[in-house]
């Protein structure tokens, strides 16, 4: 049963970033979910860029996409994955698209030759954008704002916060993330950083009403009272958040510090019983205490960091909870892997994934890896460039043609057996333009993709991407041993290759770690691990 209005959530940061705001979020929104709740979150980037799709994994970790083809900040990954709900455009919104619809207004005169300023115009964009979620009929909007109170930044978001609280008083609750570290040569926590962060709030004119304490270890009571003493808050506002060994953990933590109580007893609401938190358990105890070990290779160029690639990584943590196993990842840098060292770096794994990516550094070492699994039969995973790769090594080394290609890493190539989309010819800017979002796939008959979807013929994958197989060599691959076992209906391009003959040989254009969650992992995942734990 919807709320008659939706309650908002504010969750913001201090003292450092990096702290888990996300992982907080959708651990309260799986909480409330669990108590019959609907819900929720949304990320507010405070940098200018428009979307993070221009943006250097290293800078921000990776691109998450959404079922209607936005291209987003990675924590929107969390949010479905804690959720099993789809998120879409209106759940990322950055400081760049807040100036650029008030800029768009301004040219096209809706403010009546007013002058345009940060408060109020930016402000009330901010604030529509958040209240815009509560018209879809959810119980929470919880709003994570993203970088660090004190930020410059962050100063409009803040100012929006209190107005928007001012505004809706009763139905609005403001959830403070900060660090406590512990000084060994003190041998006690400091409560002074998170006093600092509270008080740079209410500098601001914003009181949290909860404070959630990142900690490495246990806090003791009195610190706990301490901190609410110092920053305005009951006690049993002040929550632990003590390090936990998986994220998965982090919702049962919640609980048991009772933040979801805690919230709803501020909103005065009722507190449902809570129902299915006990399979999330049963997940969590497979994390935690497995009965098998595989080790998997993610063979990429971003591997100094993980974030590159979080959606793969928690989608074969995913996997392996199906399977009573731990995922021992095994980072390898596609640019320091070569003929000569192939072996000594890939002789102890169970499987390799050729992870996605743009542009030609590492593409040589990437194909090196893709030859290496195909000529020792272990079971070999490529998502979006890593099924192009497999492609070019198949064209190489089983078809004779030396010096094929994609053409977006060698355009002059005399094989271009990957090629740039038709769509994309007349594309000129970067930002928004690849081929993005959800599209059918069509299933070939008993081949692997079919056999992990359970016999479905039809699914629906997100795509980020501008190359394609380029069909031309469809038939030489096919006689040579290499099928096509997925295409899309509409347009013909190719988004499975098989090698039928081999353990487990599967490439995919598309990107299925998008779509995994811990209570429903991906059926591709889950076909490779259990290939990878084949004796």
């Amino acid at each position: 049963m919807i709320l008659s209005e939706t309650q908002f959530i504010i969750v913001t940061g201090g003292v450092t970033s990096s702290l888990g705001k996300g992982i907080i979020s959708a651990s309260l929104a799986k909480l409330l979910q669990s108590r019959g709740y609907s819900a929720t979150i949304q990320k507010l980037d405070p940098y200018i860029n428009i979307d993070p799709g221009t943006l250097n994994p290293y800078e921000h970790g990776e691109c998450y996409v959404t079922e209607d083809g936005a291209e987003t900040d990675l924590d929107l990954g969390h949010y479905e994955r804690f959720l099993d709900r789809y998120t879409s455009q209106a759940n990322n919104v950055t400081t760049g698209r807040i100036y650029q619809s008030v800029i768009d207004k301004e040219r096209k005169g809706d403010y009546l030759g007013k002058t345009v300023q940060i408060v109020p115009h930016i402000t009330d964009e901010i604030k529509r954008r958040i209240k815009l979620l509560g018209r879809q009929d959810y119980d929470f909007v919880i709003t994570e704002i993203g970088g660090t109170i004190g930020d410059i930044e962050s100063l409009p978001f803040i100012e929006a916060v209190r107005q928007l609280r001012w505004e809706n008083e009763q139905r609005f609750v403001v959830i403070h993330l900060t660090f406590v570290p512990y000084l060994a040569a003190a041998k006690e926590h400091k409560t002074k950083p998170t006093q600092n962060s509270v008080k740079k709030m209410l500098e601001n004119g914003v009181q949290p009403d909860i404070l959630v304490l990142r900690t490495e270890r246990p806090l003791s009571p009195e610190v706990k009272k301490k901190v609410a003493n110092f920053c305005n808050v009951k006690l049993e506002s002040v929550i632990e958040a003590q390090d936990a060994k998986t994220i998965y953990q982090v919702p049962l933590l919640m609980y048991k510090e009772r933040l979801d109580e805690v919230v709803l007893q501020k909103l005065n609401l009722p507190l449902r019983d809570v129902k299915g938190l006990e399979e999330w358990n049963t997940k969590v105890e497979k994390i935690l205490n497995p009965t098998n070990t595989t080790t998997i290779a993610i063979v990429g160029k971003y591997v100094e960091l993980p974030d590159a690639y979080k959606s793969i990584n928690e989608a074969l943590i995913h996997a392996g909870a199906v399977h009573d196993a731990k995922i021992i990842i095994k980072y390898i840098h596609s640019e320091r892997l070569e003929k000569g060292n192939i072996e000594e770096m890939l002789d102890d794994v169970n499987g390799i994934l050729v992870a996605p990516g743009f542009g030609h550094r590492g593409i040589e070492g990437k194909i090196e890896a893709v030859r290496y699994a195909r000529e020792k039969n272990i079971p070999f995973f490529g998502v979006c460039l890593g099924m192009q790769v497999a492609v070019i090594e198949f064209a190489r080394n089983v078809l004779d043609y030396h010096d094929a290609h994609s053409t977006e890493m060698h355009p002059a190539t005399p094989y271009p057996v990957i090629d740039l989309m038709n769509e994309q010819k007349t594309v000129t800017t970067l930002g928004g333009t690849m081929r993005l979002g959800s599209y059918q796939c069509r299933l070939k008959k008993k081949s692997k993709a079919c056999k992990a979807f359970n016999g479905e013929e039809i699914i629906n994958e997100r795509h980020r991407h501008r190359y394609e197989f380029n069909n031309q060599y469809l038939e030489e691959f096919i006689t040579n041993g290499m099928i096509p076992t997925g295409h899309n209906p509409e347009s013909g391009l190719v988004e499975i290759m098989e090698i039928p003959a081999l353990k487990w040989f599967v490439g995919v254009q598309f990107h299925p770690e998008y779509k995994s969650t811990l209570m429903n992992p991906h059926p591709l995942f889950q076909a490779f691990v259990g290939a990878t734990l084949e004796k």
